[in-house]
């Protein structure tokens, strides 16, 4: 029979993990209390929280929640970074304050239903965030709408100039 602390440890990643789209899980070993507190800060400014767990029983977690199986990265100081929107802003956030503090390092994720091995999860911070998609995408559309313009105006700009070069002449007449 379990310890109750250990069953009312599995409640809370439980609750954590079905409160979540996926988790990064890093190594934060070596980081000051401030900026822990300041990692925290900015990852919920990024509508993520990070969780500190016993490996052991978050394994179980995951596997209860039918996720997949993150392998045997889970050694060490592990801190979990559950997500509850877009993967890449919580990944841009730890990628910012692992150059920032240069003592977290990225052990494994889980993000769209699939295990990510450290390499995976560090590259969800080079892709662009969902704004930055939308931002693209509308410069796409637009740009053929822009070019319709401008020729559709080109004759009127045209007829335009040539009443002025005439105004022109006649007034310097």
């Amino acid at each position: 029979m379990p310890a109750q602390s250990k069953v009312d440890m599995l409640a809370k990643v439980t609750e954590s993990v079905q409160a979540s789209k996926g988790v990064f899980v890093i190594d934060y070993r070596g980081l000051s209390v401030k900026e822990t507190q300041e990692l925290r800060r900015a990852l919920r400014e990024a509508n993520s929280f990070m969780k500190v767990y016993k490996n052991n029983i978050a394994r179980i977690a995951f596997q209860q929640a039918g996720l997949p199986d993150v392998g045997d990265s889970l050694k060490g100081t592990c801190a979990y970074v559950f997500f509850e929107n877009d993967p890449v802003d919580a990944a841009k956030v730890i990628k910012k304050k692992a150059e920032e503090f240069k003592k977290i390092t990225w052990v494994a994720g889980i993000a769209d239903g699939k295990a990510l091995s450290a390499e995976d999860a560090k590259a969800y911070a080079d892709l662009p965030t969902h704004d930055e998609l939308i931002a693209q995408l509308v410069y796409v559309m637009a740009s053929p709408l822009r070019g319709i313009a401008s020729v559709c105006a080109g004759p009127a700009r045209g007829l335009v100039t040539a009443l002025k070069a005439v105004a022109d002449q006649k007034e310097a007449a």
